[in-house]
């Protein structure tokens, strides 16, 4: 059953923690699609993800391109799944489903600790998808590293 990972960010932004996150997911080896909802943060995700580390790659693509189902990590303001990823990121306050969980072996859901609009609407989805029976974990930023704050079982 899928599960929603929740990482609050207090110590770095999006665009540096992102990259680490994907390492990880690739590492198992999934695919994973980014989801925003402001095409020039997309954007700037991009850029970010093709210079974050000189001796790392990380193989991604923005949707709307002829290649999007070869895209290991694909970047998106859709809610369709073109490059069939086990795993979905949100970001920038993006929103999911319960249903829509189903359909991914894991969810994470990354925000802004400093943003009140991505803190309120993170706590939101926290009490929705939680309340509709799905597994969560919350983890949070502390001393540069990812600490688990809190844990729901599915029900």
């Amino acid at each position: 059953m899928a599960e929603v990972f929740f990482y609050h960010l207090t110590r770095s932004r999006l665009e540096q923690a992102l990259p680490d996150l994907l390492e990880k997911v690739r590492a198992k080896p999934w695919r994973a699609l980014v989801r925003g909802r402001e095409e020039g943060k997309l954007q700037h995700l991009d850029a970010a993800l093709w210079q974050y580390r000189e001796e790392s790659f990380l193989p991604h693509g923005i949707a709307g391109g002829p290649n999007d189902s070869d895209q290991p990590i694909l970047l998106t303001l859709s809610e369709d799944n073109p490059n069939n990823a086990e795993i979905l990121l949100l970001t920038d306050g993006a929103k999911t489903t319960a249903e829509e969980v189903a359909r991914y072996a894991r969810v994470c859901l990354m925000f802004d600790g400093n943003n009140t609009e991505e803190l309120t609407a993170a706590r939101e989805d926290w009490k929705a998808l939680t309340g509709a029976g799905i597994a969560a974990q919350y983890w949070a930023q502390e001393d540069g590293r990812w600490i688990k704050k809190a844990e729901k079982a599915a029900s």
